[in-house]
């Protein structure tokens, strides 16, 4: 087996994904991804498809991210994995997709619109 490569998107970040046969080791832009993710909670995210499939330890993960904040970072990733994973073995999207791990998340911010402070709220109104 050859690196499998995929992308991941998630809100303004982008992720490169790169896996490989290996022991499990994940590195995010060339840093250990405990290192670089030191919440738990977005270390638990990372390993999410892993854990739905059954391969944990059984694949190490380079990735390359940017653009957004770590919780979309690690959003992105989570995407980039499972989306490699089912290239590897199709079989796989069946489990990942009950999870909702091969789903994009479609949300964006919304653009802020000329004559209003942000992108709903407007001005103060007086009315005299």
């Amino acid at each position: 087996m050859d690196v499998i490569n995929a992308l991941g998107r998630r809100k303004a970040s982008i992720a490169r994904v790169y896996l490989s046969k290996g022991k499990g080791k994940i590195t995010v832009n060339n840093r250990e991804a405990s290192e670089y993710f030191p919440i738990a909670i977005l270390q638990h995210k990372l390993n999410q498809p892993f854990v739905a499939t059954e391969t944990a330890g059984s694949y190490d993960v380079n990735v390359n991210v940017a653009g957004g904040g770590i919780n979309g970072q690690a959003e992105a990733i989570r995407l980039g994995i499972a989306r490699a994973l089912v290239k590897i073995n199709e079989e796989y999207k069946p489990a990942l997709r009950a999870e909702g791990l091969v789903t994009r998340d479609p949300r964006m911010v919304e653009r802020k619109k000329p004559g209003q402070k942000k992108a709903r709220k407007r001005f103060q109104f007086s009315k005299r």
